[in-house]
Parts: C-alpha cells; structure tokens; sequence
C-alpha cells in the first residue's frame, strides 16, 4: 500500500461531505461492484446507512460507478484531441463532443480556444471519421491535433482515489476483487455486447437480472460474458466522482517532451505522484502527457518546480489549466448538448 500525504490535505472539514461519504467513495474506486454488504461491514456501519449514503451521492452527481471500455483491446486507438475553435464556438463544439459516447474527459482549457477530449476508435474507419471528417467540417474548428495512446503509465482502472489512503491495507484487501485470468487474442463484440456495455457505461453497479433484460440474455450468461471481457481486458470498473468532495483544485493538463530512452523511466515516476491522476506515452509532438490535480495554483507551481524538475530527462513541457470540465469519465456535467459532431 502506498500512502501519499500530500493529497490528504486537499480535505476541507467545510465540505458539505463527511468522511463516511470519502470512505464509501475509495470503497467503491476498490471494487465498484461490491455489494453494500461487504461496504458496510469493511466501513463499520449498516447496510441500510452505507445503501442510503450510495442513493444521495449518486442522485447528487457525487458519485456515479460505470464500466470503462479499452479500445486497445478490440484492436482499435485511444486518442487524445487537441481542437483548436474560434472563441464563440468552443463551447458548442465541446458540448457536442460530449454527447458522443465514445468521448470522455472533455475539457475547456488555453483561455476557453482549446478543446481537449479522449476519444475511443474501435477502427480505422472510427478514426478517419471523426478526425478527417465530421471534425475539419464542423463550423468555426481551426485546427485538430490528435494524439494516440501508446502505453498508460496512470489511469484507467488506477483511479486518482487510490492514492488518497482514507482506508487501510486491510480494508482494501478485504473489498479487492478477485483476480481474473489474462486471457489472449482478437475480441469480437456483437450487439448483445454494446447492449451490456452501453447500460454498464450508466450504471456498472446495474444487477445480472437488470442487464439481463436489456441484452435479452439470460442473468448466467451476463455473468459469464461479463468475466469474459475482464479477462480480454476490454472492461474495467471506474468511478465519476465530484472532486469538490476532496476540496480538489482544478485539472492542468500537461504535455512533456521526453529522451526516447528515458520515456518509461520518466512515465513510470509520474505515475507514483499523488497531484497525477493519468499519464501515458503518446504520438505526437511531444511523447508524454500528464493529467495533474493539485490544490491551487501555489501548489502546482511546487510541483512543477520541485517533482517534475527533478527529472532532467524532461526537455520541454507545456502547461494547460482546464478551465471547464464539460464531461468526465462518462457524464456530461453541461445542460446543453445540441449536437453539431455526429
């Protein structure tokens, strides 16, 4: 178990959630699916307080488990969108990329004329679609820079609520999910598969007979497909979580040029920071990027000059404070998604 004290601070006995709300939070970032059961047993309370706490966070937009999908894994790209817009369009545009299920963690950032989003293409023609079709038509679009993911230091799975340290080794083991075999080779997916993963991409904590009707499988077979493509890797549990609970600042985005022969050494030192909540080699005009959270300003200027200086095989980095998160993982947090991307 690592312990990263610096992230513990961000907690503000203001916050309008208690520590029973940022427990029950890690709990579920261990095993999104643990039944409240085995939660309130791990956490010292009722099932009924641990079901009740569940019902506000989720109806409040606090929290929210879903099942995140590897495009890797169907043989398909990971990318990272840079869209340049005209100031009036970044907005729009943004909000339309949001609509998309295949985006996630669509971001306003560079004074509100840059659009950041990660992009999920099961195909070459996915990708040729959007990045040399839908995207270079779209109304007041300047400029695309698209990034694949080569290799993921941080993320996915790996959620920035683990290196919090709110429950102990003991209280993790107990919640951690068995693990499952690595099984290799080319997945197919057909429609009762989009069926299971669009209603996981809702709710991941959606039950066997819930999922069972809308795939028209049977509750045994959803249990089985769904082991099936943890095994290929296709999906992994992940959380949505409103990082006000942690008294969190703002998101900076950060894209780093790095020696080739010091990219995995410099990727794997990132990925043990506690201000990193996602790092990963990409194509590109740099090689690495960096989602950071720290907990203003003052402290992003000390991380900056103290953790990423002292890693001399870093030979350019551009900073990129995201001003407006329009959707995260999976959940729009903007009212209007009049589509303009399609």
């Amino acid at each position: 178990m690592r312990w990263y004290p610096t992230l513990l601070s961000f907690v503000s006995v203001e916050s309008d959630y208690d520590e029973l709300d940022r427990r029950l939070v890690h709990a579920l970032q261990v095993d999104g699916r643990a039944p409240f059961s085995t939660i309130a047993e791990v956490l010292g309370v009722s099932d009924r307080t641990i079901a009740r706490r569940y019902a506000r966070l989720r109806s409040a937009g606090a929290v929210r488990v879903l099942c995140g999908v590897d495009p890797t894994a169907l043989g398909g790209v990971l990318w990272f969108l840079r869209v340049r817009c005209a100031p009036t369009a970044s907005v729009p545009v943004a909000e339309a990329l949001a609509r998309r299920p295949d985006t996630s963690w669509v971001s306003l950032s560079s004074g509100g004329t840059e659009i950041t989003c990660v992009v999920r293409a099961e195909s070459e023609a996915d990708s040729e679609a959007l990045l040399l079709v839908n995207l270079p038509r779209t109304p007041r679009v300047e400029g695309v820079t698209a990034h694949s993911v080569l290799h993921a230091f941080y993320g996915g799975p790996d959620n920035l609520i683990g290196k919090l340290g709110l429950l102990d080794e003991m209280a993790i083991e107990r919640l951690r999910r068995p693990p499952v075999s690595n099984r290799l080779g080319p997945v197919r997916l057909d429609d009762g598969d989009r069926k299971l993963l669009a209603a996981l991409a809702t709710d991941g904590r959606a039950g066997f007979e819930q999922l069972a009707a809308v795939t028209g499988w049977s509750a045994t077979t959803v249990r089985r497909r769904m082991t099936e493509l943890r095994e290929r890797g296709v999906v992994y549990l992940d959380i949505d979580v409103d990082w006000r609970m942690f008294d969190m600042g703002s998101r900076t985005l950060l894209w780093l040029s790095v020696a080739p022969a010091h990219l995995t050494e410099v990727g794997q030192a990132l990925a043990e920071h506690p201000e990193i909540a996602f790092a990963a080699a990409t194509t590109g005009p740099t090689n690495l990027y960096a989602s950071v959270v720290c907990a203003n300003q003052r402290e992003l200027y000390r991380y900056l000059t103290t953790r990423v200086a002292a890693l001399p095989a870093i030979t350019h980095i551009e900073t990129a404070p995201v001003i407006r998160t329009v959707k995260q993982a999976g959940h729009c947090r903007s009212g209007d998604l009049s589509g303009l991307i399609t």
